[in-house]
């Protein structure tokens, strides 16, 4: 690619920290199918600690036919890092990938495709979730990430026909939506995707989900990790369905009910009635997992499963909904 020529797709990705898995997402982005004379990639990185930035170099360096630029994040939260890389992108399409992410080789062409077709005005797939790293527990907690119990009925997670959706994973876009939308909104450090989707869908956009546009995604490592997770992820999420309460659905308000009433019940445990309600809750949901995770480790023959899919879950579960509540 010529100095004075500009690329058809920019494809950005927030980043901090990342050296573990930032080869992996470039080596992905470089089998493209795509044409790489066509293609940039623009890392916005928070001040990475880890050596990220020497991991990047290096790799830009070995692969000289694939533009790859890094801006600062100095902010170092995701939406402002997808700010500063929409900001220094040059190309006429944006494709938006997370850096512990591997799109599938056709991932940039498709989603120009559908783009072109006039699909939608933000495009994007379906994750293949994979373990975030070796053992029982991450292989439990990618499980979880993808089963209809942990995460409702997202088409991105749980796979889904062609079809108008309320939100997708990532996604791709004309560069001139920022100057109908606007940019990623830096006061929400979680939920940015849905926030923006929903902006797209108030204007009369479409967010438009293919299942063929596919990418692998890697869950977190550790139990610690997931809570964490999804801690953020209830606790922003309340915050920006305050501003659009027309956008909640049924699967997001089970979790702060689940929990809200196990703290009302606790609280008036000192009563018969309210005791046997407990536990009747309690035991019920204990065995919805425990079908869950029966099911589930003899479907794949994972006997781990029976355990960690049930506690991944609950995790999942109780953080968020706390959160939400809090």
């Amino acid at each position: 690619m010529g100095a004075d020529t500009s690329p058809l797709v920019s494809v950005i990705v927030p980043c901090y920290n990342e050296q573990k898995t930032i080869s992996l997402l470039l080596d992905a982005l470089y089998a493209q199918t795509f044409p790489r004379a066509e293609m940039e990639v623009v890392i916005a990185d928070g001040l990475s600690t880890d050596g990220t930035p020497d991991a990047i170099a290096a790799w830009a360096a070995a692969h000289p036919d694939l533009t790859v630029r890094v801006v600062e994040n100095p902010k170092r939260v995701i939406p402002a890092a997808l700010n500063v890389a929409l900001e220094a992108a040059r190309g006429e399409i944006i494709v938006r990938v997370d850096a512990h992410s591997m799109p599938a080789p056709d991932y940039v062409a498709r989603s120009v495709q559908n783009l072109r077709a006039g699909r939608g005005d933000n495009v994007g797939g379906v994750w293949q979730i994979q373990p975030g790293a070796a053992g029982w527990v991450a292989r439990s907690i990618a499980a979880a990430a993808a089963h209809p119990l942990g995460v409702g009925g997202a088409s991105y997670r749980v796979g889904g026909s062609a079809q108008a959706v309320d939100t997708v994973p990532f996604g791709a876009f004309q560069k001139n939506l920022v100057a109908r939308i606007g940019f990623y909104d830096e006061t929400l450090l979680s939920n940015e995707d849905y926030e923006y989707n929903a902006r797209i869908r108030k204007t009369g956009g479409v967010v438009w989900f293919d299942p063929q546009i596919q990418s692998v995604y890697f869950a977190r490592a550790t139990f610690r990790a997931l809570a964490q997770q999804y801690w953020r992820y209830g606790y922003w999420k309340w915050r920006m369905l305050r501003r659009y309460p027309e956008t909640v659905r049924w699967r997001q308000g089970l979790p702060p009910l689940f929990v809200l009433s196990l703290l009302v019940l606790g609280l008036l445990s000192g009563m018969p009635w309210a005791r046997a309600l407990l536990a009747v809750e309690a035991g019920f949901y204990a065995l919805i997992l425990l079908a869950v995770g029966v099911l589930a480790s003899l479907r794949r023959r994972d006997a781990a499963l029976m355990v960690g899919l049930p506690l991944a879950i609950a995790v999942m579960h109780l953080t968020w909904g706390a959160a939400f509540l809090w």
